[in-house]
């Protein structure tokens, strides 16, 4: 059972998003999440249902290439929602190490999680970097590749790491949707929309006047947290 309260941005009516935050290898969890999602959409069903996933899929946990492989198989169900893969900065480190061929961008991937990826798809330690992508299943490359940096809906605006304040949605960078951090996180006035992003983790989600944030750690030992956004209401999903 969800707990609805109210929520700092609005929904059309009859759409229902779902945000999942930071995965981080951790499968299991996502799968979790997968399942009350469903359940939940069983219970209470809404005409145009939305699951939003908000980067960071690989890196630091056991199980990337699996939680790859589930983004990209079809959602199993009654009810299909129509799902929204973001891209976060953990895609963008290791798609730059593999396409640069540079090695400093290697070792700053492999330094923030990227080795367990590589485990994951079963690629040996001593692999050199220039045959790292014909390691990794293709299909698998270009879904990474293909993924979005941000998503509006309503009155807010889903984005992996957030947005640079004073400046308009269409001279964002895309570093700063993938990285910032400050002044972002400590901003207390008007953003283009209400924002809701991952990136940077806390022992709970965080709902701001301008922000909700939902990256909780899972690969930490904290949870998966899905924000349930509806009409002006909002409630939250933990695996």
């Amino acid at each position: 059972m969800i707990t609805l309260t109210l929520a700092p941005a609005t929904l059309p009516e009859g759409q229902r998003v779902y945000a999942v935050g930071d995965v981080h290898g951790c499968d299991d969890r996502l799968a979790m999440m997968h399942g009350l999602i469903a359940a939940d959409l069983a219970a209470r069903p809404v005409a145009d249902p939305v699951v939003v996933h908000l980067g960071d899929y690989i890196d630091r946990g056991e199980a990337s290439a699996a939680v790859i492989g589930r983004l990209m198989t079809p959602w199993s169900g009654p009810v299909a929602p129509r799902i929204v893969n973001l891209t976060g900065n953990h895609e963008a480190m290791m798609l730059t190490a593999i396409d640069s061929g540079d090695a400093d961008e290697a070792l700053q991937w492999l330094s923030n999680g990227g080795a367990q990826s590589l485990a994951s798809w079963g690629v040996p330690r001593r692999t050199r970097q220039r045959d790292w992508a014909r390691a990794i299943p293709p299909d698998h490359l270009a879904f990474m590749r293909g993924l979005d940096v941000r998503f509006q809906a309503g009155g807010y605006l889903f984005v992996h790491a957030g947005l640079r304040p004073g400046v308009p949605l269409e001279r964002q960078s895309r570093h700063d949707m993938l990285w910032i951090r400050e002044p972002f996180l400590s901003w207390q006035g008007e953003l283009p929309s209400v924002v809701v992003h991952g990136h940077t983790p806390d022992h709970d989600a965080v709902v701001r006047a301008n922000r909700i944030g939902v990256d909780t750690g899972a690969v930490l030992g904290g949870v998966l947290t899905c924000a349930v956004l509806e009409g002006d209401r909002m409630g939250f999903l933990r695996a």
